[in-house]
């Protein structure tokens, strides 16, 4: 056999060849998750055209679920489940078990990815080892509000605790071209293979640009920023709309010294940011665990950069690291 796929590598182009031979379980799950993030950012537009947000608090003002985060998660997990039942998957929402509306179910897969040839290292993965963090509409709070640029879906895969590949979607992308205007665009990542759906840009070397939370805020995390001495600070909602920032050229770091972020926050966008080169840790500097069994909240807040992740590190004050304490 191996004799065999070494004659047909020899006379086949390595696109070609890399097509003949069946797409690894990783190669598909990112496949398909790519598809199912498209689904669920429709999802999340057709509930806010509709005007009917279905809006209920879970614990208070700024922690917010709408009908478009509870049909988005039963879409993205029902079509994950549906393709590859051994893996785990951990969802924002708290949903009850129910049956799910076969117009909920995406069974497409992302063609493009399915082309591309899987990193050596998670080439022989079985679906049993990989855990699927999932947020469905992260900025709920802005989605609310109107400030759709804000908005993402999340889905994150990891393997040894790892975030090893990232879909983000933005269901308003483009949304202030106006009427007309095509709607939506979907990023993705893994480490060892690169980031697709967007142009890398960074900020320039001599400025530092800090993204924080709009919501969220308080003097820990007003005393971090403030400690980078930024030229500028942006605040915005939604973790995955701060990366985005990270890997555009609109922000050089995103600080966030409190622990209001949880796992499938920063999974989807840790490996798509670990694929252009940058770095999420805690703010002491340490990576994040995704296995199944870890504790959802980031306990010990986030710092998140493309380049000079070591400076930031370094700028962090004594009272951030005593009050916030590293798992």
């Amino acid at each position: 056999m191996t004799s065999l796929l070494a004659a047909i590598a020899h006379h086949l182009s390595p696109e070609c060849y890399a097509m003949s031979v069946s797409p690894t379980v990783l190669m598909r799950l990112v496949a398909s998750a790519h598809t199912v993030a498209e689904k669920a950012g429709a999802i999340v537009r057709k509930v806010l055209h509709s005007g009917e947000l279905g809006i209920v608090e879970k614990t208070g003002a700024n922690d917010l679920q709408t009908l478009a985060d509870r049909l988005a998660q039963q879409s993205i997990c029902a079509s994950l489940s549906r393709h590859f039942p051994k893996i785990t998957i951990i969802g924002e929402e708290d949903l009850p078990a129910e049956e799910i509306k076969e117009d909920l179910i995406e069974s497409g897969f992302s063609e493009e990815i399915l082309q591309k040839t899987c990193p050596e290292e998670y080439s022989g993965l079985k679906e049993e080892e990989l855990v699927v963090w999932v947020d469905p509409l992260d900025g709920t709070k802005e989605y609310t509000e109107g400030l759709l640029d804000n908005v993402t879906v999340l889905i994150g895969i990891a393997y040894g605790g790892r975030a090893i590949a990232g879909v983000i979607n933005q269901p308003f992308y483009n949304y202030e071209l106006g009427t007309g205007a095509a709607l939506g665009r979907t990023m993705w990542g893994m480490p060892g293979l690169g980031a697709f759906g967007f142009q890398l840009r960074e900020v320039p070397g001599d400025r530092r640009i800090v993204t924080t939370t709009r919501s969220h805020s308080n003097k820990l995390v007003t005393d971090c920023v403030d400690a980078m001495e930024p030229h500028e600070v942006v605040r915005v909602g939604g973790a995955g709309n701060k990366i985005i920032q990270l890997v555009e050229g609109k922000a050089s770091a995103y600080v966030f010294a409190s622990p209001g972020c949880k796992k499938w926050d920063t999974c989807a966008p840790e490996a798509i940011l670990h694929a252009v080169g940058g770095k999420l840790t805690d703010m002491h500097g340490n990576a994040y665990c995704y296995d199944a069994n870890v504790k959802h909240m980031n306990s010990a807040g986030v710092l998140a950069t493309l380049r000079n992740h070591e400076y930031y590190v370094s700028r962090v004050p004594q009272s951030v690291l005593q009050a916030l304490k590293s798992e």
